[in-house]
Order: structure tokens, then sequence, then C-alpha cells
């Protein structure tokens, strides 16, 4: 990591949606049996919706899902772990499990599976709050060669 002093960009909607777009793997962020889960998942970005791929048995897809919805956090990154440098998104909204057979199909073709077994339920995330950041090289010298954060 040296000496290099960071700093943190924030990013709009649009350039976070754009970044979500470009990578395959997210973490969803729900609860299940009233307490914070998190689940590693495939995802792509449609439109202006995350789509995501889960087993049928997944705690995400809760009773309630597909009728009212329920509310969720997505968030997915790319950081050079050596160079602390790199990008994070996180987008909160309502999900609903996708039921048309058709749409169902064409993302099950689209989205590869993040584990072997039945992957076949596709949820669809509408956000409503998209939030992201980037850390880029600050160009600032570094007094005393520490930094902290």
């Amino acid at each position: 990591m040296g000496d290099q002093r960071r700093k943190v960009e924030e990013l709009t909607p649009h350039e976070a949606m754009r970044l979500l777009g470009s990578v395959s793997l997210g973490r969803v962020v729900f609860t299940a049996r009233a307490l914070p889960a998190v689940c590693l998942v495939s995802h792509l970005v449609d439109g202006d919706h995350v789509i995501v791929r889960a087993g049928s048995d997944a705690a995400i897809l809760s009773a309630g899902m597909a009728s009212a919805g329920t509310v969720v956090a997505y968030e997915a990154d790319a950081i050079d772990p050596a160079e602390s440098l790199g990008w994070s998104v996180t987008v909160v909204g309502v999900a609903h499990r996708v039921t048309d057979p058709d749409a169902v199909a064409a993302f099950l073709r689209a989205l590869r599976p993040w584990t072997h077994g039945r992957n076949d339920q596709v949820i669809s995330i509408d956000p409503g709050m998209v939030t992201g950041f980037r850390l880029v090289p600050d160009d600032m010298p570094v007094a005393g060669g520490q930094l902290c954060g």
C-alpha cells in the first residue's frame, strides 16, 4: 500500500448503476428470522433494476416477497486489495420474485449461478436509493508517511 493517500469520490446514481453492471457478483442483505442476513449471489443490471439469481430454498425468498415485496440492500464492489483503490455501490429497494416464465427463462440464461444446485429463482430489486463511492489516489503529499482511515 505504501505511502499513497486515497480520497473518496461520491458516485452519481447513474455512474453507480453503470459500475454495478460491470461485475457479476454481489451481496444481498435482508432480514431472516428478525436478524440481518447476507447472501452472495450473481446479478445483472436490467434498465434500472438489479436482477439476482438465488436458490429456491434461499432465505431471501420469504413468503411475502411475491406479493408485497421485501426491502433489501444490494452491494457490490471492485476494490484492489494491494492498492486500496476501486469502487463500492449499494442499492436499497424493494425486491420481488420474477414470476413471468419468459422473463425468468431469459434471466436464468443470462445469470451464471454462484453455486451448484437449484438456483432457479429470479429476484428483481427496484432501487429506491442508489449510492456509491470510488477510492482514488489523492495527489496531496503524505505528511510524515502516515495514512489514517
